[in-house]
């Protein structure tokens, strides 16, 4: 029998744990409804405080690279030590933030919250990716895309609830999201106790034995093209995520309660396309799902920027919907490069993603402040051209459905 096969008959054997999967993923929702809120909030708050769009980006920046540093430091700590209930102290903090947000007086204030949000964020990734792998019974694609998808629908809220809530409302009204933030912590108090019950009950167990080995430099040079490859995702779905209101606002001259409605039926697509794409991923493999979802995206990305109205909301959609598995998929196969470091590899991809969004919101808009809203798209349309360098993957992650294949 070979490799291949054996590993998926020994999935077969594992149970998959969908109440604590279900768990994580309504957590990420929570948990990414509240974060989604700063980026809503950004037309309020340019008005409100006259700020620039540089000073926007700035915030964002704050935001996005607290998480970014703090990840994958704490998830190399918790590969070594687990930590089951830092999950609720994560939401503790993401409570705070929002609090910080919502009585702000002045923008350092608002960069304050902002940073405390994203050392929640910090937290919560790393050890909410790894309880969801625990719990997965082996189909790892189908529990981080269930993971990832509460984070996306979370992300697809914030502006909906900004839109309808906060908007109308005003800024004080973020505080009343802190009741989204305290039923987290209830919830991950009690995911946290299955996990360590998990680990009490796993404890003399032998943990399982990867069949792949592959020269280090070879594994190195993996990583560094999975972290292009989020690059040009991060940094495309950031110009979006950011600055798509002001675009449909700037160029099609619709209301900010609108843009938001808009910019809720993108972030929409990118649930139902990271919903969808777990099942693909475990199916066909990493390696399949990561060329579709990156370089499949690259003619509706170049056609964006000359569309007319319906066209710009279609072809949104679309661009949402085929970018959604890529990161669940790059996280995926990088835990196959290197496995027993879960911990670390989720706190490297989630923090980079975001440390790299961070970055692009800051640069993009200083490139927004000079050349104009549009001129950001038509750079970024590009982006997805960067999936070319999928071709340099090794042949690993190649599914279920190559393994049937392989045992018969």
């Amino acid at each position: 029998m070979t490799n291949s096969a054996m590993t998926a008959e020994g999935h077969s054997a594992e149970q998959t744990v969908f109440g604590i999967i279900m768990a994580v993923s309504f957590c990420h929702l929570l948990n990414d409804t509240m974060q989604s809120l700063i980026p809503a909030l950004y037309p309020m708050i340019k008005d409100g405080y006259g700020l620039d769009f540089t000073q926007i980006g700035f915030l964002g920046l704050v935001f996005q690279v607290t998480a970014s540093l703090l990840q994958p430091l704490i998830g190399i700590f918790t590969d070594k030590r687990p930590l089951p209930y830092s999950l609720s102290v994560g939401m503790g903090f993401t409570l705070i933030g929002l609090a910080l947000l919502a009585y702000a007086h002045a923008y350092w204030v608002l960069l304050i919250g902002a940073g405390v949000v994203g050392l929640g964020s910090a937290v919560f990734h790393p050890e909410s990716s790894r309880v969801a792998r625990l719990a997965s019974g082996g189909r790892h694609g189908l529990a981080q895309s269930l993971f990832q998808v509460g984070g996306n629908f979370g992300s697809a809220l914030g502006p909906l609830l900004a839109a309808f809530i906060v908007l109308p409302r005003g800024q004080h009204s973020v505080a009343w999201f802190s009741l989204a933030a305290l039923t987290g912590m209830i919830i991950l108090w009690r995911v946290g106790a299955w996990y360590a019950d998990h680990r009490r009950n796993n404890a003399g167990r032998k943990a399982a034995v990867s069949a792949l080995h592959l020269p280090r430099a070879k594994v190195f040079a993996a990583i560094g093209i999975l972290a292009l490859l989020v690059f040009s995702k991060y940094v495309y779905m950031t110009s979006l995520s950011s600055y798509y209101t002001f675009y449909m606002i700037e160029r099609f001259g619709v209301s900010v309660q609108h843009a938001q409605i808009l910019l809720f039926v993108f972030l929409g697509a990118v649930a139902i396309g990271t919903v969808a794409g777990g099942p693909v991923v475990d199916w066909f493999g990493t390696k399949f799902v990561i060329w579709f979802s990156i370089l499949g995206a690259l003619p509706f990305t170049l056609a964006l920027p000359y569309a007319d109205y319906g066209w710009t909301v279609f072809l949104t959609f679309l661009i949402g919907l085929i970018l959604a598995s890529a990161f669940s998929a790059i996280v995926v196969f990088a835990q196959e490069l290197v496995p027993g470091r879960v911990g670390m590899i989720a706190g490297l991809f989630f923090g980079f993603a975001f440390g790299i969004g961070g970055i692009g919101a800051a640069g993009l808009g200083m490139v927004a402040d000079h050349m104009g809203i549009e001129f950001v798209y038509k750079i970024c349309s590009y982006l997805p051209l960067l999936g070319l360098l999928t071709i340099f993957l090794p042949d690993i992650g190649k599914g279920r459905r190559h393994a049937e294949k392989a045992g018969k």
